[in-house]
């Protein structure tokens, strides 16, 4: 299904399309995508939702062949992805949008962040991100395994392959948020 509502922008007011798109991903679920960008004042939005109820997950996958950078991953706007070899934590924030995307895209992204970061650096910051952008292209070019966890309170993120390992969460609602806990 492809639908594109008219609706205020919530920042400027300004008349926008939201684009709803579903997508069926094999193994996984029916899932929701949806976008919309203001010409006016640059408000994006992009966000991914599971049509099924799902419980508070844990996916993890280790990556260790050129075919496994191919593998579907799934990340809510709640998601927090975390690459432990590497020291990656990616935790959602305010304006953290969901995606569809492959593990290689998750390395992209990741890479994305550092790039940017680097320009405001101190030196020892920089040789500390340069060693971490030569870990992730080595990554890329499956000569340094690695573990690829997401963690979803929402259980709306996922990672399609048989390889990839599914655990619940227990998730504590805090005052300033939740705190996420894999079941043991």
């Amino acid at each position: 299904m492809h639908r594109v509502v008219p609706g205020p922008c919530p920042e400027c007011s300004k008349k926008i399309d939201y684009i709803y798109d579903t997508e069926n991903i094999p193994y996984f679920s029916d899932i929701l995508l949806l976008s919309g960008v203001c010409s006016n004042c640059g408000f994006r939005i992009t966000d991914t939702m599971i049509l099924n109820d799902h419980e508070p997950c844990r996916w993890e996958i280790k990556v260790e062949t050129p075919e496994d950078l191919d593998i579907r991953v799934i990340r809510s706007m709640h998601g927090e992805i975390d690459i432990l070899e590497f020291g990656i934590n990616i935790h959602p924030g305010p304006a953290c949008n969901g995606f569809v995307s492959n593990i290689e895209g998750v390395l992209m992204r990741a890479e994305d962040a550092i790039y940017r970061a680097l320009s405001s650096c101190e030196e020892n910051e920089a040789a500390t991100a340069r060693d971490l952008l030569e870990k992730i292209d080595q990554a890329r070019h499956s000569n340094h395994p690695f573990t690829v966890i997401i963690s979803d309170p929402t259980g709306n993120s996922g990672i399609v392959s048989t390889k990839a390992m599914k655990t619940k969460l227990d998730v504590k609602l805090q005052s300033d948020g939740c705190t996420i806990h894999p079941l043991a």
